[in-house]
């Protein structure tokens, strides 16, 4: 906005927010975002359209593979307006596998790096807690509906709505949701920097928000069946807490659901810190060090095109 805007705050106490604490503020609220919307959609998906009658009964959900993209794109929106809160003050890395893949490649402080992540932590947490607020109804009829294994009346189905979990298929083994969020959260940090690339084709008008939310659709819509596609550590371990505290117990933490899987926490929160690692490392080997060259040339060539040899005639 044009016009200036009072601060709420007086001067004395609002200038110790110009530095980490600011920043830091500001990966809360933006984390924060992110859970409200992400969580809410899938509360959504879960327990509140079906229990108001919106689908064919109190427990349906998922009836078509389609109905994934509920999921998904809510995801997308709930990153991109998170990106819109907190960037112009934090960056807004809001989550801990970008914060430490921009430590290692991006001249990200590393004395920032344990603020940031408490912040992001903190505030996924926090954002779990406004969906149970908005939601707590709707989960609790949904869980007395639901038949089948139950923990301190809580399922597996209405935990979903804040952490993740392995697929079925995988029979509680561990390499394959580890394999799957590491390559999920390489792609992320991959585009991400590709995104934020000015030497690259990066976007304009302020639209690196929005285009990164795509990318986390794209990342659910080909890779989320697996494990959930959490691709944050601090999105799924601060709701993971949350759940834990508001009596999802074993299935939150350590993460356990007898005959399915056994001590999971730790894969969303590792998985996803190797990923980020790995993406920015392939981007910088393969296009990174590229457009550095380039930009050391007095003439670069066009993209898609290599620089001719000169012909006879000249």
């Amino acid at each position: 906005m044009a016009v200036e805007i009072p601060p709420l705050i007086t001067p004395s106490h609002l200038r110790r927010r110009g530095g980490l604490w600011g920043e830091c503020l500001a990966e809360f609220l933006g984390t924060l975002v992110i859970i409200a919307f992400g969580d809410g959609v899938v509360a959504m998906a879960v327990a509140a359209l079906p229990g108001s009658g919106r689908t064919e009964g109190p427990t349906s959900f998922f009836l078509g593979a389609g109905d994934w993209l509920l999921v998904t794109w809510g995801w997308a929106f709930a990153v991109a307006f998170g990106v819109y809160v907190a960037g112009g003050v934090s960056g807004a890395h809001l989550n801990p596998a970008v914060t430490l893949a921009f430590a290692l490649r991006r001249k990200f402080p590393w004395a920032k790096v344990a603020p940031y992540w408490i912040s992001q932590v903190v505030g996924a947490f926090v954002g779990a807690a406004l969906v149970y607020a908005v939601y707590h109804d709707a989960i609790h009829t949904f869980d007395q509906a639901m038949k089948g294994p139950k923990t301190n009346g809580h399922t597996l189905s209405s935990f979903s709505i804040f952490a993740t979990f392995p697929a079925p298929y995988f029979h509680g083994g561990v390499w394959g949701p580890l394999v799957d969020q590491i390559v999920g959260t390489a792609f992320l940090l991959l585009f991400i920097v590709a995104i934020v690339d000015l030497r690259n084709t990066a976007p304009k008008a302020n639209l690196g928000p929005l285009v990164i939310g795509f990318a986390v659709a794209a990342i659910g819509i080909s890779y989320g069946a697996n494990a959930g596609y959490a691709i944050n550590p601090a999105r799924d371990f601060g709701p993971r807490l949350f759940a834990y505290a508001a009596g999802w117990g074993d299935l939150a933490l350590p993460g356990s659901l007898a005959g399915s899987f056994s001590h999971y926490w730790w894969i969303p929160v590792v998985g996803p810190l190797v990923g980020g690692l790995v993406g920015v490392l392939v981007y910088d080997l393969l296009i990174g060090d590229v457009l550095h060259i380039r930009a050391q040339q007095a003439t670069p060539p066009e993209p898609g095109r290599t620089r001719g040899t000169p012909s006879q005639e000249e």
